[in-house]
């Protein structure tokens, strides 16, 4: 079963409301939101984190969920799991832990070594929108069930508002 696959099984089991949209294979957030016409801030930027845990020599693994219109703040997603400080995860480890090429990840984790953490901002934003596995391929989910799928215990505050630059 492929990414997408996953994806509208378990919305269809918890019965979520979401549609399908094809598209452009565009990776990118902004282009992505403007093509498929949602507000920015109601995109689903995936990344995929190295965590730093304290006094442990293993690494942890964090998928984090920030909107379109936010960017990550590294500490704060760290802590968010009790870690210390975080980084981007190497490409090749992010793309074997979602099983997705980078722009294509979901706000979901389909793997127990990828914890997963959602900026709270994304709560009211009413329509969530995300890749679903593959570039080409978004959904338009109810933001109250997505969370209803994945669980208020995966809501921190984890990004930063972007600034307009003059």
């Amino acid at each position: 079963m492929n990414t997408y696959e996953k994806i509208t099984a378990l919305l269809d089991q918890h019965h979520a409301e979401y549609r399908v949209v094809e598209h452009e294979a565009i990776g990118q957030t902004d282009e992505i939101s403007a093509i498929r016409g949602n507000d920015l801030n109601q995109a689903a930027k995936a990344m995929v984190l190295e965590v730093t845990m304290p006094e442990a020599a293993d690494a942890r693994y964090l998928l984090a969920i920030v909107p379109g219109d936010c960017k990550i703040n590294f500490k704060s997603a760290a802590r968010a799991i009790g870690g210390k400080k975080s980084s981007f995860a190497a490409p090749e480890k992010a793309q074997e832990l979602t099983q997705c090429v980078m722009g294509a990840v979901p706000p979901f984790s389909f793997d127990d070594r990828l914890a997963l953490r959602v900026d709270a901002r994304l709560r009211d934003v009413g329509t969530l929108w995300f890749n679903a596995g593959a570039l080409e391929r978004s959904v338009a989910l109810n933001v109250d069930d997505f969370f209803r799928v994945v669980g208020d215990d995966c809501c921190a505050d984890i990004a930063t508002p972007m600034t307009a630059t003059a």
